[in-house]
């Protein structure tokens, strides 16, 4: 994981240019600490910070085509690139490195823009062709990678993996869009990942409990990919516990060579984090025993995290209340982390907008609503979960993988017949997942109730938020807060303090633009709220205060 930063569509040759690109980019050195690069050409600039993950020694970028000249700077992972190395498309390609970015030099050859229909993996990029001053950028199909675009006053496009290397030369930054892909010529990114589990029929995909165990185990194993240290998240609920048991049937082997050599790092650690006593660390300590990791419970206060609260605002670019509550404790975990010289962790999101896992979906009235609910939410990930999870582990250089959004896992997952995904009636969530990996982990671990990640460090920290918020924003200044957020007003004074903090770092309407607004709900949509008249009034996002849901989701 790194982040690039690129100029394009240059109008002159301006002495400067480079100097602010080499400012814009050293904004996301967190990012990339190993290396920099810079290409610079009359049409373009483009810069790289780099985090080696795989291919340490030879995969610095931005590459360049050493036939063609074509650059490329790559923010992410291509999972399937010894695959695509050796495929058709390939072939007559001069590889340099063992890099799995440089794949996607070698598709431009033969495909074009098309290259992204390949590609497995998490991944921004920025493709530029001097010879003709062509340009393509791009964007993994559920947004892992973060990625913002702007034009500065010049008329000129800057894109960056972080909307802070754009905000003092951009006053349009806008998010770019998962899925979609850019080529100079057109007028604005065009979607290349459509499914149809989107907006098709409703999926109808049988559901096979070893079928669903094989489609995790390989999405897992294919996140094992790497050359360096690397760690296991493990909240002590379902998902991340899952995601860590696999990985450790298969940590003893390397999955570049095949499984045909040893791993060059014998022994695996997990991380976990949370209050002294909070339910999570006790859970993580007894899934790390049960699969034998090196294991760190990790604990901070509530101080601590108010400590932090500005930087994690700064760093993870959102004023969303339960996005800002979950990243404070991930990115003090992630520092530590850090210092004990890991660079990629495996983690569990995104497997409850696959199976449904929030506790709301108990009140789905039927398999259509229910999977139009899960769609809604895989598709809006990149702005709560993949962002926070991404930032939050970046803003010390840390990696953060998520198998649960492989795209081959994904597409298998959201073919499922919902009907199998739901709850209710005593049925635990996410039953399709526990039911395929029995024996993987304790069984009161598998069945455990679902737990927001902010609400299983410790509850106390939520209402230490609370009470932050109450003293720091008073009632008159709430009264006003429509004059003074317009958009996007704050409904709560937690919410309004975050927003007072993000202003500070982003000041102008176009990065308050960039985050998703509106009343803050357990379900975040207008359309759970027909499901159930008790989510109307609630506007606390934490799963254990929706009256009644929480404690008696699992009744008639």
């Amino acid at each position: 994981m790194c982040s690039i930063t690129a100029l394009l569509n240059r109008q002159t040759e301006n002495t400067q240019d480079r100097q602010h690109v080499l400012e814009a980019s050293l904004c996301q050195r967190h990012r990339g600490p190993d290396w920099s690069g810079v290409e610079e050409h009359p049409g373009a600039i483009i810069a790289h910070e780099r985090l080696a993950i795989v291919d340490v020694l030879s995969g610095a970028q931005p590459m360049v085509d050493p036939e063609q000249g074509t650059i490329l700077a790559v923010n992410g992972e291509i999972y399937n690139h010894m695959e695509l190395r050796h495929a058709a498309d390939s072939k007559d390609y001069p590889f340099q490195s063992a890099s799995d970015c440089e794949v996607i030099l070698a598709l431009h050859r033969s495909v074009g823009s098309r290259l992204v229909d390949h590609l497995s993996g998490m991944y921004a990029f920025v493709l530029f062709d001097p010879k003709t001053d062509h340009w393509i950028i791009a964007r993994d199909p559920i947004g892992i990678i973060p990625l913002y675009y702007g034009t500065d006053a010049a008329g000129q496009l800057w894109v960056a993996s972080e909307m802070k290397a754009l905000t003092t030369r951009c006053d349009d930054v806008r998010l770019f869009p998962p899925g979609h892909v850019w080529e100079k010529g057109q007028d604005a990114p065009e979607k290349f990942y459509t499914r149809d589990w989107m907006e098709g029929p409703l999926p109808d995909r049988p559901y096979v409990p070893a079928e669903l165990n094989g489609a995790l185990t390989d999405a897992v194993r294919k996140h094992l990919m790497g050359d360096v240290p690397y760690g296991l998240l493990i909240s002590g609920g379902l998902d991340s516990s899952v995601i860590a048991a696999i990985a450790m049937r298969h940590a003893a082997r390397r999955v570049d060579e095949d499984d045909n050599t040893e791993a060059w790092w014998p022994r695996v650690h997990s991380f976990s984090i949370g209050l002294e006593g909070s339910p999570d660390l006790a859970a993580a300590a007894e899934v790390a025993e049960a699969i034998d990791t090196v294991h760190h419970g990790l604990t901070f206060t509530i101080e601590e995290g108010i400590d932090a609260l500005s930087e994690v605002i700064r760093h993870i670019e959102t004023y969303d209340v339960t996005t800002i509550r979950a990243s404070t404790p991930m990115y003090l975990m992630a520092r530590k982390i850090k210092a004990m010289g890991i660079k990629m962790v495996l983690s569990g999101e995104g497997a409850d907008e696959l199976f449904g896992g929030y506790l709301y979906f108990h009140m789905a009235p039927n398999a259509k609503e229910f999977h139009e609910e899960t769609v809604r939410k895989v598709m809006g990930l990149h702005q709560f979960d993949c962002a926070r999870a991404n930032k939050s582990m970046m803003a010390w250089g840390i990696e953060a993988r998520v198998p649960f959004l492989d795209r081959e896992f994904i597409d298998y997952a959201m073919s499922l017949d919902p009907s199998i995904k739901m709850g209710g009636k005593g049925k635990l969530e996410k039953a399709a997942i526990r039911r395929a990996f029995e024996g993987y982990i304790p069984d009161h671990i598998l069945n455990r109730q679902k737990e927001q990640f902010s609400d299983g460090v410790g509850y106390g920290w939520i209402d230490g938020l609370r009470d932050l918020a109450e003293g720091a924003v008073s009632d008159d200044e709430m009264a006003r807060a429509g004059v003074r957020f317009p958009l996007h007003t704050p409904s709560t004074k937690e919410g309004y303090y975050y927003r007072r903090i993000f202003e500070e770092h982003y000041p102008s309407a176009a990065a308050a633009a960039t985050v998703p607004g509106g009343k803050s709900v357990a379900c975040s949509t207008e359309k759970a709220l027909e499901w159930d008249a008790r989510l109307k009034n609630n506007i606390d996002p934490s799963g254990r205060a929706v009256g009644g849901i929480h404690n008696d989701a699992y009744g008639e």
